[in-house]
Parts: structure tokens; C-alpha cells; sequence
């Protein structure tokens, strides 16, 4: 996987280029959410396509990442290509891994959970779940994503992962400064019970950030502007807390969801691998469109 210098153009395409760079103010920050594997694809095809209409996000002060989002993140938070991922690379070192597709038994129970807003447990019950559903090892799925993100350091600039512990249902952020490893805060960030393994940190195990609050934008609290991308169904709730809203003027945001073409290009399963290309293209479509919204 090829590498470039943060915050450097992608290669481009002849003629795509429109209108002047976009250089984000000190104080910047990208959010970047959940979405399965396709939403993955999404976003890196987005950022690519903005990369080459002049707006990099990895120019921004502040990268938050959270499941989709915490991979792309990283990828372009360490100065990755996202063009260099318009195809989904052999998803480990070792092509004999296993490549098993979760359980719908167990998925069905997750999701059954999830929906009922009204159990305060439902975080812990899903975690109880992850713990024992069959998925793919641990250290392969850390394996895939230290292969997939192309880097195993945190960057030098702001990058904050998120994920949830499994036993307590609370959620936790890790930055350069945890300690923990790239790799394992992206393969935690993105676990979700019955699709993944949840994974181990310092003796504990985390699962999906998205349980945590969805795209986790409180996360940019203070930033200015924002600009939140989310593949999947942003989580209601204000842009900032109220408190800061209080003392200080709202921030600018900018919201970018998958329009109609890319979400038909989805298909029913987030999981589903024969969908990159065609995602990853839709978000490439997309990005004249939110540059546009950008740039305004």
C-alpha cells in the first residue's frame, strides 16, 4: 500500500479539480462514523474524491474515528492513499485465514437488542453476546486491520479512536498518548458482537465504538468547523454539549450522508466484500457534491 506525506494530494485524475483548495482553519476537526464494511468503502472513496476537488481531510487539526470511521481515520490520519484502496486488499498476510461470515443467529439477537432504547443494559447484554459468538480469531482480525489501515504507529497529528468496553458497556477513546496500539484501537473500534471478536487491551476486552453514542461527535467539542461524514444512521443528539454551546458561539458543521446512488450501492449486508468497488465508486461520485457542501 502506497504511502504519502500527511496532509499531501492524491494522485487525481485529469479534470476532476474544481474551484480553489481547501485549507481547513486552525481548529478544524473530521468525524468520521460507523458503517459496516461498505461504509468503509464509502468513506475512502469519498475522501479520495474530495482529496482530488481539493479538499483533504487529513489537513484537519482533529481526525475522530469511530468503527468505519476509525479505519479510515487511520488511514488517512497516517498519510495513507485512499485511492490506493479503491479495491479491498487481500484482508490478511496469510491468505490461508479464515474468511468465515458471521452467524445470522446471534447477529439477529445483537440487533434485536440494540433496538430496544428503552433497557439501559442493552450495551452489557450485547457485550455478554460478543464474548461468546463465534467470529474469527482475535489476532487475525487485528491482523486484517494492521494490513487494511497500511500502518502501525499513531500519527504525529491529532487521531482519536473510539471503542466500548465489553464488560461495563462504557465507552473508552484512545489517542497517541494511550499507549495501546494502532492496529488493536481500529480492530477494537470496529468489532461489532457477532460479527467480529471483541479485543484485548491491557487485560480488558472492547467491542464497536458505535455502541459508545454512534459517530461519537461530542468527541469535537470546541472545534471549528466540523465536518461530520456518517455511511450509516447518525444517532440523534446535538453537535456539542450544551455547555459549550452556552459559553461560546455554535460551530460551523457540515453533515455528508450517502445520497440515494450510494446507499442503493450498499445492498442489505454492511459486511458484504463483493460490494467494495461499487461503494467505494459511489463515494467517489459523491464528492463534488460535498465539496461543494464544504466549501460553502
Amino acid at each position: 500500500m502506497t504511502k504519502q506525506e500527511p496532509g499531501s494530494r492524491g494522485t487525481g485524475i485529469p479534470g476532476v479539480h474544481t474551484g480553489e483548495d481547501v485549507n481547513f482553519s486552525d481548529g478544524a476537526a473530521v468525524v468520521l462514523g460507523p458503517g459496516g464494511l461498505v461504509g468503509t468503502a464509502w468513506l475512502l472513496g469519498l475522501a479520495a474524491g474530495l482529496r482530488r476537488g481539493g479538499v483533504d481531510l487529513a489537513a484537519a487539526d482533529l481526525i475522530v474515528g469511530t468503527s468505519a470511521g476509525a479505519i479510515a481515520g487511520a488511514v488517512l490520519a497516517t498519510g495513507g492513499d485512499p485511492e490506493c484502496l479503491s479495491a479491498l486488499p487481500d484482508p490478511s498476510p496469510d491468505p490461508t485465514a479464515p474468511r468465515t461470515r458471521p452467524d445470522p443467529g446471534p447477529m439477529g439477537e445483537v440487533f434485536a437488542i440494540l433496538a430496544d432504547q428503552a433497557d439501559p443494559e442493552r450495551v452489557r447484554r450485547v457485550g455478554r453476546i460478543a464474548l461468546t459468538a463465534p467470529t474469527i480469531p482475535e489476532d487475525v482480525h487485528v491482523a486484517r486491520m494492521a494490513w487494511l489501515i497500511g500502518a502501525h504507529d499513531w500519527p504525529d497529528r491529532r487521531l482519536l479512536i473510539t471503542a466500548v468496553d465489553v464488560e461495563t458497556g462504557r465507552p473508552v477513546v484512545w489517542d497517541r498518548g494511550s499507549g495501546v496500539p494502532l492496529a488493536s484501537a481500529v480492530a477494537a473500534s470496529c468489532a461489532m458482537p457477532a460479527a467480529y471478536p471483541p479485543v484485548t487491551i491491557e487485560g480488558r476486552r472492547y467491542m464497536d465504538g458505535a455502541l459508545g453514542g454512534g459517530s461519537n461527535i461530542h468527541l469535537a467539542d470546541g472545534a471549528d468547523p466540523v465536518v461530520v461524514i456518517e455511511p450509516g444512521a447518525p444517532r440523534p443528539g446535538p453537535a456539542v454539549s450544551p455547555v459549550a454551546a452556552a459559553v461560546r458561539p455554535a460551530p460551523a458543521v457540515v453533515r455528508i450522508a450517502p445520497d440515494e446512488a450510494a446507499r442503493n450501492s450498499f445492498g442489505p449486508d454492511l459486511g458484504d466484500r463483493s460490494r467494495w468497488r461499487p461503494v467505494y465508486q459511489a463515494g467517489l461520485n459523491q464528492a463534488r457534491t460535498a465539496a461543494g457542501l464544504i466549501r460553502r
